[in-house]
């Protein structure tokens, strides 16, 4: 996703502003009113936004601070005219993550929101590893050590993301070559494994597809070759 919102109430400043940026390789969507801009703000499908100090009517500073206040995390860019320092501080401080002051040249226009993306980007939780060495599921807040059994179970719906695996599929590829046993061990290590997880914090959970099988779901780990 490479989506940014132009928070923005002059067309022609929005078309330019779209132009240049899909040169870049940015897709844009405009909103140009702070009350549906402030649940855009928030809806997690942009990798940021550009918001005009001067809104009509409105404020940006203040719809900035109002998204801050309400949980938005997306790195924010004011745009202004106005390049007086207490403008700038006043923007910086309701939240913003940074101050561009027009007329701009659109390769540091770009270059601040890549500064800022990578920021998130980097403050973002790292994914859960799997290590293979000594079977153990960690990330940087939790750690679970896994059977054999288990570790290979959940090797073996990770390579099927958020896709039903069948029991009969499982139970061949883990347990028919013992020559004993039946599919019912199948449900009984899914259980095993489903409260290890549950009991941690990997945001990964097993559901049971009726007549499908089983498949995993959330945050998948990344598993890590000895």
């Amino acid at each position: 996703m490479n989506r940014l919102l132009i928070i923005d109430d002059d067309p022609e400043i929005t078309s330019a502003l779209a132009r240049g940026l899909a040169l870049h390789g940015y897709e844009t969507e405009a909103e140009n009113r702070a009350d549906r801009a402030l649940e855009r703000l928030q809806n997690g499908h942009h990798v940021g936004a550009i918001v005009d100090v001067m809104l009509g009517a409105d404020s940006g500073i203040d719809l900035v601070r109002s998204a801050r206040a309400a949980g938005a995390t997306l790195p924010i860019l004011m745009l202004s005219a106005l390049s007086e320092v207490e403008h700038r501080t006043a923007g910086l401080e309701a939240g913003a993550d940074d101050y561009v002051v027009k007329p701009f040249s659109f390769d540091e226009l770009v270059a601040r929101l890549r500064v800022q993306e990578h920021r998130v980007g980097s403050q973002r939780p790292q994914p859960a590893r799997l290590q293979v060495t000594d079977r153990r599921l960690e990330n940087a807040t939790d750690q679970i050590t896994l059977t054999e059994r288990e570790f290979d179970l959940l090797a073996l719906l990770m390579q099927s993301p958020e896709a039903p695996v069948p029991r009969n599929e499982i139970f061949d590829t883990l347990w028919a070559a013992e020559g004993s046993g039946s599919e019912n061990v199948v449900d009984v290590y899914i259980g095993y494994l489903r409260k290890k997880l549950a009991t941690s914090d990997f945001g990964m959970e097993i559901k049971t597809l009726r007549n499908r099988g089983f498949c995993l779901t959330g945050k998948l780990p990344v598993r890590v070759e000895p």
